[in-house]
């Protein structure tokens, strides 16, 4: 199981990066004036300059998108009842994506900002899971019929 979380944290670094890249482009061209945004100017402000501040995101994708990743071998635990695995991939989750918003400045710092960046990101966290959940169960059903026509 380590070898297999690691495997995918390594594979989730590079994607993280290339997810975040890709996400500061769509900003940069909604903007629309010309300028590059690879990242927020209060991150910039931070770090001193725009290439730290670049340097601290790409780090932080790298790490983000590689916990991500990694801990998806939580689906994996067979032993493991359904409820356990969401409450504790939800859990992991969380606890790399609120630190990760916070750090790298894609949430407001208050109260209220982490507070609405959370409900944001169960309610996405929710439709991904009920999404995923019921296309399984389709899929399990349809298996279930070719099983019972070929038993025929």
């Amino acid at each position: 199981m380590k070898k297999e979380f690691f495997k995918r944290a390594a594979i989730g670094s590079l994607l993280g990066v290339f997810i975040s890249t890709v996400i500061s482009i769509i900003v940069s061209m909604c903007v629309n004036d010309g300028t590059y945004y690879p990242v927020v100017p209060q991150l910039t402000k931070l770090c001193g300059s725009q290439t730290g501040a670049v340097a601290v995101q790409t780090a932080g994708n790298m790490l983000y998108g590689g916990i991500m990743a990694g801990i998806s071998v939580i689906w994996d635990m067979d032993r493991w009842s359904l409820l356990r695995q969401t409450v504790t991939h939800f859990a992991a989750c969380t606890l790399a994506t609120l630190p990760a918003a916070y750090l790298l400045h894609w949430i407001e710092h208050s109260v209220s900002g982490v507070l609405v960046y959370f409900a944001f990101f169960a309610a996405v966290y929710l439709c991904i899971w009920l999404g995923t959940y019921f296309g399984m169960k389709r899929k399990v059903a349809q298996m279930n019929r070719r099983v019972s026509e070929l038993d025929s």
